[in-house]
C-alpha cells in the first residue's frame, strides 16, 4: 500500500510517500504526478521518501523520471538514502552544461566556493549545537535510524520477495531457445564393437532450431500450499517487524526515562549542594560571632563535601544515560543530546486484568508471529500429504527446425503430462511426521507464550499500581523533609541546638529527594512496561 500526502510550505511543496512503490502503486504515483505537477507552478517540489520501505524496478524508474523533471528526492533512513543515491547516480551528468566565458566561469566558481564555505561553517555550527529531543522525537528517530528496525524492514521486504518466488511457480514459464548444433560421434564407443565396412564414426550432423517454449502446472496442490505457506511467512515477518518496533520503543523510552531521572538527580544534587553551602556559611558566621562552635562548622563542611561528591556521581550517570540514548538512536557519537521533556505524573485509568490479558493476546506481535508460523506449518503438512496425489502439467514448444537456418521448417511439441507417485521410499510419510512434530513444538511455544504474556500483564499492572501510590508517599515525604530542614535551621540559628539536627535533616531531605525521583521514574517505567505488555507501546509514544 502507498500513502501520498501533499504538504505546502510557502514556495515549496513536499510530497510525502509512505509504504511501497511497487506493482499497482507505481501507476497510482505516476497518475498523481502527471495530474498534480502543473498545479505546482514554479514552486520547488520535494519528494519525502522517509516512509518508503520497498521500491521495485518500475518504481525506481518512475522516481528517476520525476527527479529529471525537477523534483528533489529527500529522506532519512537506510532504505531511502540508498535509493536516493542510486537514482541520483543514474541521473548524474545528464544535463549539458552551458557554454560560458572564462570570466563568467571564474565568477561562478568564486560564488560557489563562498557559498560552500558558508554552508560548511553553518553545518559545523549546527553540529556543535546540542540536539534537543523530546521523548516522541527520540522514539520517531529510533524507528527510522535504529539498525535493528532497518534490518527488520529489510527482512520483511525479503519475505515478500520469497512470496513472489513461490507464486511464480504457479504461473506460466516461457523462454526462447536458439540451437545450432553439429554432432559427430564414435560408433565403436556407442555399440561396443566394430562393423565391417562401416566407418568408426558417424557425422558430422548439422541441426538448427529456434523458437519459444512454454510450461505451466495445471494441477499441483503442493505448489499451491507452498505459496500459501510463503504468504503466512510474510505475515510472520511483518509481525516480527512490529515486535522489533515494540522492543526498540521500550528500550528508547526506558533510556530516555533514565536520562530524565539522571537530570532530576543532578538538579536535586545541585540543590542540596547549595543548601549545604548555605548551612556551612551559617555555621561559619555563628562561629565568628562567638555563638557557634568549630565542630559545628567542621560538621557542616563535611556535609558540604559529601553533597559535592554526590553531585559528581549524578553528573556522571547523566552523561552515561545520554550516551546510551545516542547509541539507540544511531546518532553521531560526537553529537551532544539534550532532553526537552521533564519527569511528570500521568493519571492512568483503572485497569481490568482480564480484559488487558485478552487485549495482549490479540495485539502482541509475538503472538501474531507464532500463530502465522503455526498456520504455515499446517499448510506445509497439508502440502506434503497432498503430494501423494497426481500432478498435471503442460509443456509446449514451437520453432523453426532443420539442418540449417535456410532449410528450417515449422516444428512443434504440445504435451500434457500426468505424474502419479507410486513409491517414494517413505519420504512423504517422514515429511508428514516431521511437520507434525513442528506443529506440536509450535503449539507448546504458543502455550508458553500465553502464560508469559499473562504474567507480564499481571506483573506490570501490580508494579504500575504500586508506583502510583509510591509517588504520593514520596511527595508527602519530600514536603515533610523540607519542613524538618527549615525547623532545624531555625533552632540552630536561635542557639537552642547544635547543627547535628541540621545535618540529620539534610540527610533526611536527600533520602526524600532520591525517593521522589525514583518513585516518579518507577511510575513512568511501569507505565511503559504495561503498554509493552499489552502490545500498545508504539501507539502510545508515537501519537
Amino acid at each position: 500500500m502507498l500513502r501520498i500526502s501533499t504538504v505546502p510550505q510557502g514556495e515549496q511543496v513536499t510530497i510525502k510517500l509512505e509504504g511501497k512503490i511497487s506493482g499497482p502503486w507505481v501507476k497510482e504515483l505516476s497518475n498523481y504526478w502527471q495530474q498534480s505537477k502543473e498545479s505546482f507552478g514554479n514552486k520547488m517540489v520535494a519528494l519525502d521518501l522517509s516512509g518508503v520501505n520497498f521500491v521495485d524496478p518500475a518504481g525506481k524508474k518512475l522516481l528517476c523520471m520525476i527527479s529529471s523533471e525537477g523534483a528533489q528526492l529527500a529522506g532519512s533512513g537506510l532504505v531511502p538514502k540508498a535509493l536516493i543515491e542510486e537514482i541520483c547516480a543514474d541521473g548524474a551528468g545528464a544535463k549539458p552544461s552551458n557554454a560560458l566565458g572564462s570570466k563568467q566561469k571564474t565568477a561562478h566558481l568564486i560564488v560557489l566556493l563562498v557559498l560552500a564555505l558558508f554552508s560548511a561553517a553553518s553545518s559545523r555550527a549546527q553540529e556543535t549545537a546540542p540536539l534537543r529531543l523530546t521523548l516522541r522525537d527520540a522514539v520517531a528517530t529510533a524507528l527510522k535510524e535504529n539498525p535493528q528496525v532497518q534490518i527488520a524492514t529489510l527482512n520483511f521486504a525479503e519475505s515478500e520477495e520469497g512470496n513472489s518466488i513461490a507464486r511464480s511457480a504457479l504461473l506460466p514459464q516461457a523462454d526462447v531457445e536458439v540451437v545450432d548444433r553439429a554432432t559427430r560421434f564414435n560408433l565403436y564407443a556407442e555399440f561396443g564393437s566394430k562393423f565391417p565396412g562401416i566407418p568408426e564414426h558417424a557425422g558430422p550432423f548439422q541441426f538448427f532450431q529456434a523458437g519459444p517454449s512454454v510450461s505451466m502446472p495445471l494441477l499441483d496442490l503442493t505448489l499451491w500450499r507452498r505459496w500459501q505457506a510463503a504468504h503466512e511467512g510474510v505475515n510472520a515477518s511483518q509481525a516480527d517487524e512490529s515486535a522489533v518496533h515494540e522492543q526498540v520503543v521500550l528500550l528508547v523510552v526506558s533510556q530516555y526515562l533514565s536520562g530524565m531521572r539522571a537530570d532530576a538527580a543532578v538538579k536535586a544534587a545541585q540543590s542540596r549542594v547549595d543548601l549545604a553551602q548555605a548551612l556551612y556559611d551559617q555555621a561559619s558566621d555563628l562561629q565568628k560571632h562567638g555563638v557557634g562552635t568549630g565542630i559545628d562548622t567542621l560538621r557542616a563542611n563535611v556535609e558540604l563535601q559529601n553533597e559535592k561528591q554526590r553531585l559528581l556521581e549524578a553528573q556522571t550517570q547523566q552523561k552515561v544515560a545520554l550516551y546510551g540514548l545516542a547509541r539507540l538512536l544511531n546518532l553521531d557519537p560526537h553529537r551532544e543530546i539534550e532532553l526537552a521533556d521533564s519527569p511528570g505524573f500521568y493519571e492512568t485509568p483503572e485497569i481490568n486484568t482480564a480484559e488487558s490479558i485478552d487485549q495482549a493476546y490479540e495485539a502482541r506481535p509475538e503472538m501474531k508471529t507464532l500463530l502465522a508460523r503455526v498456520h504455515a506449518a499446517d499448510l506445509a503438512r497439508r502440502g506434503e500429504s497432498e503430494s501423494r496425489l497426481p500432478t498435471m502439467s503442460f509443456y509446449g514448444t514451437w520453432g523453426e527446425q532443420g539442418l540449417s537456418a535456410p532449410s528450417a521448417i515449422p516444428a512443434y511439441i504440445y504435451q500434457v503430462t500426468v505424474d502419479v507417485p507410486l513409491f517414494t521410499g517413505g519420504r512423504i510419510r517422514a515429511d508428514i511426521a516431521k511437520d507434525d512434530l513442528e506443529i506440536k513444538k509450535l503449539n507448546a511455544q504458543e502455550a508458553d507464550l500465553r502464560n508469559q504474556i499473562a504474567l507480564e500483564v499481571k506483573t506490570s499492572e501490580a508494579q504500575l499500581d504500586a508506583a502510583r501510590h509510591e509517588v504520593d508517599v514520596a511527595n508527602l515525604g519530600m514536603n515533610l523533609a523540607h519542613e524538618e530542614v527549615s525547623q532545624a535551621r531555625d533552632r540552630f540559628q536561635a542557639g537552642v541546638a547544635n547543627n547535628i539536627e541540621v545535618v540529620s535533616a539534610q540527610d533526611a531531605l536527600a533520602r526524600a529527594n532520591d525517593n521522589q525521583i525514583e518513585a516518579l521514574y518507577r511510575y513512568n517505567q511501569s507505565r511503559a512496561d504495561f503498554s509493552r505488555a499489552v502490545g500498545q507501546i508504539e501507539s502510545l509514544y508515537t501519537k
